[in-house]
């Protein structure tokens, strides 16, 4: 039989709430994941920043057992299968508190989505995707788009001499950009490892915020050379496999 979950299966119930009023008695809710006089579970607030949920500070490099502690233990108080024989409203609640842990989870364990996420949280904007190749690589991605569309293009079979010659040469491309990636990836890591210095500087001037904008403005500049990489490397797949 399913138990409601107490609340010492969490030792930090600080996590802002959706409401300062209980749903179901409207009695006064001070943080506290279940309301005080009616014992209902309470929704916890959509605009929750994910750092904050997980109880790490706003960092890149992070404690991934810490991560996970917290998630499970959260998980422990919200998930639907202790509220099987609850009303309606409390079922609703616990899955949409639960929505917004496994989404903050998977954000947060991932560290490009992660890098992505900070990106908004701190700059307030989305990743910007490119439509065009990245200036470093500008000619060498157009050519190649050019045999990726003749080699699409072909009428015959692509056993022939031309298209096995042009098959070598785009899985050759293919490694190249490959490689790129993992560049890409390196370079976002050394990133982290500068966001996450000035970050736990306690020096908060003007000279530092500039330097964190600039760090955010690298990172987002990464992140978009490689979707953009990412993409050629899918199609590349996608068409000699």
């Amino acid at each position: 039989m399913s138990t409601q979950p107490t609340s010492t299966d969490h030792t930090s119930r600080e996590l802002p709430m959706a409401r300062s009023m209980c749903w179901h008695c409207q009695s006064d809710v001070c943080g506290e994941y279940f309301c005080g006089r009616c014992v209902k579970v309470q929704p916890l607030s959509k605009e929750l920043d994910y750092f904050t949920c997980m109880n790490l500070p706003r960092l890149l490099s992070i404690d991934e057992k810490t991560l996970e502690d917290t998630f499970y233990s959260l998980s422990r108080t919200f998930h639907p299968d202790f509220y099987a024989t609850k009303d309606e409203g409390e079922k609703c609640v616990s899955l949409g508190n639960t929505a917004i842990l496994n989404t903050a989870y998977r954000t947060l364990k991932n560290p490009i989505q992660r890098a992505e996420y900070l990106i908004r949280l701190e700059a307030g904007s989305v990743k910007d995707i490119r439509s065009t190749p990245p200036a470093d690589l500008f000619e060498e991605i157009l050519e190649l788009q050019e045999d990726l569309d003749e080699f699409r293009a072909l009428a015959g079979p692509r056993d022939s001499d031309r298209g096995r010659e042009l098959r070598s040469k785009l899985q050759n491309d293919r490694a190249t950009l490959e490689t790129r990636q993992e560049q890409l990836k390196a370079r976002l890591f050394g990133k982290f490892q500068e966001w996450d210095a000035l970050q736990i500087s306690s020096e908060a001037t003007a000279e530092t915020q500039s330097q964190k904008a600039a760090v955010l403005k690298a990172m987002q500049e990464i992140l978009s050379n490689r979707t953009y990489v990412r993409n050629i490397v899918n199609d590349l797949i996608a068409a000699t496999s």
